[in-house]
């Protein structure tokens, strides 16, 4: 099913790609940000570079680019995140919410760093109240990975929402960028997901790799 996406400060590498995969797959996308040039800017390079027969990406600033969309993806930096959502206010009703933001405290971004109240989207379903159906996910993928059409995945992706629904139109839009999507459960959840990303940063670091994943075993039939 085609959806219309609007990627909640969407210039950064991560909203960039996902807009990018997400018009390759067939969504109406439109890209949104602080400052409508730049985001006019971004989505002039996207458009450039888009795949034959993908649909156009829009742009906008972040207020202008949600009111028209279904599904809200929020990309913002941690420190943006609580300011970002209060200026969206009474836009977000009724729509899916999909929030990526992981609670990072530079420069210790190995080390989890919960917010009060246990977790981003918990701040989230309290700033969104109960208009909103709110997801979260992809906590765990590179945003240069995600920026570059070539590459080829070979990691999971989980996905928790309250919201059986949210949860499998968030599932569906995981998997439409080229990622294999697990249902994670309900968003309380998104506890687990958000304390494991600065656990993954250190692998990186540790190791000397770019992007480590997480693969779920067990579930093969």
């Amino acid at each position: 099913m085609s959806e219309r996406i609007a990627i909640v400060g969407g210039t950064g590498r991560e909203g960039l790609g996902l807009a990018a995969r997400w018009s390759a797959a067939g969504h109406e996308v439109h890209i949104g940000s602080r400052d409508a040039q730049r985001a006019s800017d971004r989505a002039a390079e996207l458009n450039g570079a888009r795949a034959e027969g993908a649909p156009e990406i829009g742009w906008g600033a972040n207020h202008e680019v949600v009111p028209h969309a279904d599904v809200v993806v929020l990309t913002v930096p941690w420190k943006a995140h609580r300011a970002t959502l209060e200026g969206l206010a009474g836009t977000l009703d009724g729509k899916l919410v999909i929030d990526i933001t992981i609670p990072l405290a530079p420069p210790k971004v190995t080390q989890v760093s919960l917010p009060e109240g246990g977790s981003a989207a918990a701040q989230t379903k309290a700033l969104v109240g109960g208009q909103a159906h709110v997801a979260v996910t992809l906590h765990h993928v590179s945003s240069g990975h995600l920026a570059d059409p070539e590459h080829a995945f070979d990691c999971d992706v989980l996905v928790c929402a309250d919201d059986p629904d949210a949860r499998s139109r968030t599932m569906a839009l995981v998997m439409d960028l080229g990622l294999n999507a697990i249902d994670a459960g309900v968003l309380a959840n998104a506890v687990a997901l958000e304390s494991l990303t600065p656990v993954l940063l250190h692998i990186n670091r540790t190791y000397g790799v770019k992007g480590a994943g997480i693969r779920v075993t067990g579930l093969e039939s």
